[in-house]
């Protein structure tokens, strides 16, 4: 057959190979779509357990600061007590533990500024990479 046509293999017309071959096809974007659907489906169900997860780690950390604060009130009254019983004056227990305690959230206080200034955000290690490589760039380009 020097014609050029094609001929379809023997027990095969082209009419039934073109139908197999669409409904291959179909079969195939129905299945990636089924998949990409069950994926999805995944995807929703573990973020959502995920979610509830971060949650009740928030709210297990919230009840843990709040107990603590409580707790150290606790502590703190039981020091001022028993520094009332060395001093002879719970007044004056009282005063020098919250003065220490003053002194204690003043300098924490100002060590956090610090910490939280623009210029600590500042990436200089990387902006003096990026000048070193643009100098090294610059000089291979020119020489």
């Amino acid at each position: 057959m020097s014609n050029g046509s094609h001929t379809p293999p023997p027990g095969s017309s082209s009419g039934s190979s073109a139908g197999s071959i669409q409904s291959l096809i179909g079969d195939a974007l129905r299945e990636t779509n089924d998949l990409a659907r069950k994926e999805i489906a995944l995807f929703r169900a573990e973020m959502a357990k995920n979610v509830r997860s971060l949650i009740v780690g928030i709210v297990c950390l919230m009840a843990s600061a709040v107990f603590s604060v409580v707790a150290l009130l606790v502590l703190i009254g039981a020091f001022v007590k028993w520094l009332a019983t060395i001093v002879g004056s719970e007044w004056l227990s009282a005063l020098i533990v919250g003065g220490v305690l003053l002194v204690l959230a003043i300098g924490m206080a100002l060590w956090g500024r610090s910490a939280l200034s623009f210029s600590t955000l500042t990436p200089t290690r990387t902006g003096r990479q990026v000048r070193q490589d643009a100098r090294a760039l610059s000089e291979r380009v020119s020489g």
